[in-house]
């Protein structure tokens, strides 16, 4: 499994990095996306939402199962990765 050491992690799998610019960019871990097999949709926050540490903010869909994804922090979404609309399984193969 891939772990940065930069990165912070919370125990429902999701990674915390802060950018140098001070905005927060999170995601869900190597480990869960390699227990959740592969990924065939994501669900993401709109841009100018408010998120809630600890709340769902959205979710991920894999041929196993289906994960809520836990928002590390409160705050507004600013950007998200639009890759995933259309790739969701490059969470699997670039979690971070």
């Amino acid at each position: 499994m891939n772990t940065p050491n930069e990165l912070k992690y919370t125990k429902e799998h999701e990674w915390v990095r802060q950018e140098s610019d001070g905005s927060i960019t999170f995601g869900i871990t190597d480990f869960a996306q390699s227990a959740l097999g592969d990924v065939v949709f994501a669900s993401l926050p709109k841009v100018g939402a408010k998120i809630t540490a600890g709340q769902t903010c959205g979710e991920v869909e894999s041929t196993k199962s289906v994960s809520d994804i836990y928002s590390p922090v409160s705050g507004t979404v600013s950007e998200v990765n639009s890759v995933l609309n259309n790739s969701p399984e490059t969470i699997n193969s670039d979690p971070y």
